[in-house]
């Protein structure tokens, strides 16, 4: 598969996800283990999660450490999402959100067979049976479930389904791969050992799925695209505005710089080094112009070559600060005294209306 692709499902395929997404069974089977990991292939997913997972979801698995990253441990989620509900978005990641793609394919750190391999950890770790769910899809009321879910889930969830402090759940590939049983199940289960609650006990079976069929109707219209990776950039090109003058940034709690500041200093050609500390292949897709891919979980000696000590140092991530707060802590420790970290995050400089240079994307068909 080329590399140009970015390794997204075609269409056809999210069409047929779409048509086969799953509906609630009272009878459920047990599906047989997946395969058992070999004890090298276990100890480089067990690091790999350390490295890129465990700062937002936990060391333990035990999820919301930071943006709301969800367990990946609870009991509902790994009896009903191995693989492709795990395995998709770990490789693609969800766009509109904080979780990038891990996959080398669209500028990550795992290849193919690490991130399977991730998958299947990550439920031998969790110990639980596979359920096997029915091929049908959820029938429901979509306008009663539309207000069922403002009442119940819209606090947490958000109103667009953006997500406030639970994850995103109108995400276009999260109900590609998210199949109808599965949310149904989510939502009747709750997420054990988080702020998620069974609505088994507290709505009716129709209400359930009710909401399931409103989530399910936000994934029409989905338009496939193809990002084309850009080039990294060079040492020569780290420095914003080499002949600019220093920003002098009137730092909150001696860290953190405010989104309008840094857009000042950027409007008015200020030298300085801006730093996207998250996963590579977000970086592809938008990124604040100027900034260098400097993912949080890189090797330190590799990343700051290149970088002197004598200028500004902004860091940014899209949590909205963990990722970069972890970077720059390293950074000073490091001697790097000049740095800051950017207080809204990125989707918070967005929100505000300032600019980011995006990737180059073109349709499929183009």
């Amino acid at each position: 598969m080329s590399k140009l692709s970015f390794g997204l499902l075609t269409s056809s395929f999210i069409v047929l996800l779409f048509q086969t997404s799953i509906a609630y069974s009272q009878e459920r089977e047990q599906r047989s283990p997946p395969r058992k990991l070999t004890t090298e292939q276990a100890r480089v997913a067990a690091n790999n999660y350390q490295k890129y997972c465990a700062l937002c979801h936990g060391e333990n698995r035990e999820g919301h450490k930071n943006d709301h990253a969800p367990s990946l441990r609870s009991k509902s989620l790994m009896e009903s999402g191995v693989a492709h509900q795990i395995l998709r978005p770990m490789q693609y990641g969800r766009e509109g959100t904080a979780m990038g793609g891990y996959l080398d394919e669209v500028g990550g750190p795992m290849t193919l067979a690490e991130t399977w391999d991730l998958t299947y950890w990550l439920f031998e770790q969790a110990g639980y049976d596979r359920l096997k769910f029915s091929t049908n899809p959820v029938k429901g009321d979509i306008k009663r479930g539309e207000t069922v879910y403002q009442k119940e889930c819209a606090s947490c969830h958000g109103k667009q389904g953006e997500g406030i402090n639970a994850p995103a759940l109108m995400n276009q590939s999260a109900l590609a791969h998210n199949t109808d049983e599965f949310i149904r199940y989510a939502i009747q289960e709750g997420r054990q050992d988080t702020p998620m609650q069974a609505f088994k006990n507290k709505l009716p079976p129709a209400d359930i799925n009710n909401i399931t069929a409103f989530l399910r109707s936000k994934s029409m219209g989905l338009v496939e695209e193809k990002p084309v990776l850009r080039a990294l950039p060079e040492p020569k090109d780290y420095i914003v505005n080499k002949a600019g003058e220093d920003p002098n940034f009137d730092l909150k709690d001696d860290m953190y710089v405010l989104s309008k500041d840094l857009n000042e200093a950027l409007n008015t050609k200020k030298r300085m080094v801006l730093l996207d500390t998250r996963v590579t292949s977000v970086w592809q897709t938008a990124h604040i112009e100027g900034a260098i891919p400097f993912p949080y979980y890189a090797d330190l000696d590799e990343t700051v070559a290149g970088i002197p000590k004598d200028v500004q140092i902004v860091a940014y991530c899209s949590c909205p600060r963990a990722a970069a707060d972890h970077t720059i802590n390293l950074l000073r420790a490091r001697g790097y005294t000049r740095t800051a970290v950017l207080w809204e995050g990125i989707f918070g400089w967005m929100h505000l209306g300032y600019p980011v240079r995006r990737g180059d994307i073109s349709g499929l068909n183009d």
